[in-house]
């Protein structure tokens, strides 16, 4: 006869009755043995020793001897085998791919709800602020959020323009005619006339306004895969709950981490006197909007206890490096360190002459530069030097040894310093010039510092999801768009390519002594047009610079180009940011249907810097030549010709451009399904109502499971177990800590001891079924017949976006929401066993739309 043990629900205890009916089937003698041992606890989890003359149907896992053939000839699983797919597995594959995307983000604390309620109305409290200041001339009366829209005008579409329609999908414009309603003898009226696969369709204008979205995406076309049917549209209602859904989740990752920030405290840093013989090293006068950002960023290192999270949106030479060194130099007197992060060498090296010179009458703090070249360049200040090395790898150790002690204030440089080698000792500071030159794993690990370090960015152009978390108030930001009082309007020339007006362009600018700047989008033309400026031009300095070239040759044509020894710079979009050469106000930019808008932006900002008149022509090879989108960027440039907006520079470009890879390759798919402008529009109302997709969790012994189900376990799985009333312990606290933690241990225990038995994986069932509804907000689980019922604490709009996002039919057909309940109704009374399945799977389903929502 076997021993077979069947367990009750955790949480449940054995009566002295259940206890006394137990004894006669145990082993008493077992007892004294460490294994009988462990049975006198066997009561404490629920279980009930039962004899039974079953055989058992599960068996150890393989040994080497039984591999070699000297064990038993039984026939074994192989691991893949015991390994195979169970709907365990599959939860937990799910839920690891999940924790994958976000493994890389920083720990977070964890939130009770009253706490996150607190902080939920603070960012809202903050997203009106932010909608009035920087928006309102989009906000409606009332300063809400629903009036923010793309909607696009129809009369402003061509014929032939691709547009979105909510509710039926994507159709090609035709064109507004005037036509006579259906079934009326009135005047005619403007309708607009609609392409579809499978027919014409006819709106009224205004109908049309309230409707239709341009149809654009993050790339040249604009082209859609296909047309919408106009008699089915299932596949557009697919689409677009696909794109409502992504548009949540990407709401709810920066939810969590704007709320997190919120909740993140540290000390404010002192106010020194020595701040004010810094500023008063400022060489000009400080503009209006100068001041503003000043105090902007004050407040928020010596007033709040939240790390700051500022955007400084300047135009190019408006002014934004001296706030950043305000902010450098307080946080640096705390005795923390600070980092400054700049896409390309250049521009680095630039910020570190700067920073250098600017605190060289300070000896106790040192400046260091680091690249991926490789090359440490240090200032130890207190002697006023700036030396320049190539360290060799040791030295090099020995530097990063430096930012790991403490031993260097402020550090500046590429994307080099974001890697995993470099380990700051008392990081306090982050600031990051151009945050739209990084890739998306940079600014992953940027937007990693947000919550535990105050982070400065610093652009003229801002990326579109910076600008538009500006805009709703998840990051505050200051606007400098108040010029210089020398600067004046850079002129900007568009035309078609011709030799003759290349050198017009750079005759006009050398006879006035000035520079210029040559610009090409790629590497491969720059010494065919080398060759043609030095048969053009043979007494003049001609130089190449690129991205690829030697740190050191870079530097030495970089250094003599701002000397003014170098007339003509050839170069790649290398010089996009941060150079700032008086003397060169003459920029030409070839093939310029090549380059961003936002890059075109930059590129001009490069001339102008003094008080002469720049200029920047714009050459493009043939106009009949150019794409939509490119004609469309090159209009918006010249639109943008006066000072100080690179502000509507970067909306433009929103439009234009759209997200690219801004937020990832999926949510760039996300994008195609719907076009920006309507998921742009999607993105705004669902941060505006982010409170609204919330689930609060409840604790996880509070969850009842009213399924009344006691497998038995095979004595020889008990005995396998080293140490099972230990394992079964270990089981309850994983569950009760969170879905990750049970994962893990039903994976290591699947490792050690191979595929359990299946009267142990319906107890592991339960374990997860409890810890999903409590995530889930399910404090009760019960059948009655036929009829499942969930009770919960989530409100119908939170179950109405889970069903969307259910990608089961089946589930997502037989679930409906009554009075705080979760109903489903099934077509027969099923066996314990399988509604315990059922309800497995039901919640799995549910639980896989919870990355959509704020979990507290």
């Amino acid at each position: 006869m076997t021993v077979m043990a069947s367990p009750k629900l955790f949480g449940s205890s054995l009566s002295s009755m259940d206890a006394l009916n137990c004894a006669p089937f145990i082993n008493w003698r077992d007892f004294n043995t460490g294994r009988g041992a462990d049975a006198k606890h066997w009561f404490r989890f629920g279980f009930r020793l039962r004899v039974t003359a079953r055989g058992a149907l599960w068996s150890p896992p393989l040994t080497p001897r039984d591999i070699n053939g000297a064990g038993t000839s039984r026939t074994r699983r192989t691991p893949v085998e015991s390994e195979r797919r169970d709907s365990i597995s599959l939860l937990n594959e799910r839920i690891r791919r999940e924790h994958c995307k976000r493994e890389s983000q920083p720990s977070r604390p964890s939130m009770d709800a009253k706490e996150a309620d607190m902080y939920i109305q603070k960012v809202k409290e903050q997203q009106q602020r932010g909608l009035q200041k920087l928006k309102g001339e989009r906000v409606g009366g009332d300063g809400s959020a629903s009036s923010f829209s793309y909607k696009v005008d129809p009369y402003s579409l061509r014929s032939g323009d691709y547009v979105v329609h909510k509710k039926v999908g994507i159709g090609r414009f035709v064109g507004v005619k005037y036509d006579v309603p259906k079934g009326a003898s009135s005047e005619p009226i403007e309708y607009v006339f609609i392409e579809y696969a499978d027919g014409m369709a006819k709106l009224p204008v205004k109908q049309a306004a309230r409707m239709l979205y341009r149809y654009n995406l993050p790339n040249e076309s604009k082209k859609p895969r296909t047309l919408s049917k106009l008699n089915d549209t299932t596949t557009w209602e697919r689409r677009r709950i696909k794109g409502k859904v992504a548009v949540q989740k990407m709401v709810v990752d920066l939810m969590e981490l704007y709320l997190h920030r919120l909740k993140q405290k540290r000390p404010t840093y002192p106010k020194v006197a020595a701040s004010s013989e810094f500023t008063s090293q400022f060489p000009y006068k400080p503009t209006p909007d100068q001041k503003q950002a000043f105090m902007d960023v004050e407040r928020d290192l010596t007033e709040r206890e939240n790390p700051m999270d500022r955007l400084i949106c300047g135009d190019v030479g408006f002014g934004k490096t001296e706030v950043a060194l305000r902010a450098i130099f307080c946080v640096v007197s705390a005795g923390k360190q600070a980092m400054v992060l700049a896409p390309t060498i250049v521009l680095a090296k630039q910020h570190f002459d700067v920073i250098s010179e600017r605190f060289s009458s300070y000896h106790y703090i040192r400046v260091g530069l680091l690249s991926r070249f490789q090359v440490l360049v240090w200032a130890w200040v207190e002697f006023v030097l700036c030396l320049t090395y190539h360290w060799t790898k040791s030295e090099k150790e020995q530097h990063l040894e430096m930012i790991k002690n403490g031993e260097l204030e402020i550090i500046v440089g590429t994307h080099s310093l974001l890697g995993d080698r470099v380990v700051y000792n008392k990081l306090g500071l982050l600031v990051v010039d151009e945050e739209q030159r990084f890739g998306v794993k940079q600014k992953e690990k940027i937007a990693s510092f947000k919550t535990s370090v105050d982070v400065l960015t610093l652009s003229a152009t801002p990326i579109p999801r910076t600008l538009y978390l500006a805009l709703t108030g998840f990051r505050d930001a200051s606007l400098i768009s108040t010029p210089p009082p020398e600067r004046v309007p850079i002129k900007t020339h568009l035309s078609a390519y011709t030799k003759e007006r290349v050198t017009s362009a750079i005759n006009h600018e050398l006879d006035r002594g000035g520079q210029v700047f040559y610009v090409l989008p790629r590497i491969k033309g720059l010494e065919e047009v080398m060759e043609f400026l030095e048969q053009s031009y043979p007494n003049i300095e001609i130089a190449i610079a690129h991205g690829k070239q030697y740190s050191r040759q870079l530097e030495d044509t970089m250094e003599k180009f701002a000397q003014g020894h170098i007339k003509i710079l050839v170069c790649t979009n290398i010089v996009e940011s941060g150079l700032d050469i008086q003397n060169a106000n003459t920029i030409i930019i070839q093939d310029v249907q090549q380059f961003g808008l936002a890059q075109l932006y930059q590129l001009r900002g490069r001339v102008g810097r003094a008080d002469k008149e720049a200029h920047a022509y714009l050459f493009y090879p043939d106009k009949s030549l150019l794409s939509d989108l490119a004609l469309e960027r090159l209009a918006a440039l010249e639109e943008c010709k006066d000072l100080g907006q690179g502000f509507q520079i970067a909306e433009r470009d929103m439009a234009i451009r759209g997200f690219g890879n801004i937020f990832g390759e999926q949510q760039t798919g996300d994008v195609g399904n719907v076009g920006i402008d309507l998921f742009f529009e999607m993105l705004f109302e669902s941060l505006s109502k982010v409170d609204e997709h919330r689930v609060i969790v409840v604790p996880y012994h509070s969850v009842q499971f009213d399924v009344n189900l006691n497998p038995h376990l095979p004595s020889e799985y008990i005995n396998y177990l080293e140490n099972p009333l230990e394992i079964l312990d270990e089981a309850e606290k994983a569950a009760e800590k969170d879905i990750w933690n049970l994962i893990q241990f039903t994976e290591n225990l699947r490792r050690q001891y191979g595929k359990e038995p299946y009267s142990m994986e319906i107890l592991l069932k339960k374990l997860y079924v409890r810890r999903m509804a409590a995530d889930l907000g399910i404090t009760t689980v019960y059948a009655s017949g036929k009829m499942v019922q969930m009770k919960t604490n989530m409100s119908k709009k939170v179950f109405k976006l889970m069903m969307d996002s259910m990608t089961s039919e089946v589930h997502r057909n037989s679930l409906v929401f009554e009075y705080g309940s979760i109903k489903a109704e099934l077509l027969l009374e099923l066996p314990r066993e399988q509604l315990l399945d059922w309800i497995f799977q039901c919640l799995s389903e549910l639980y896989a739309s919870l990355p959509a929502l704020i979990k507290y």
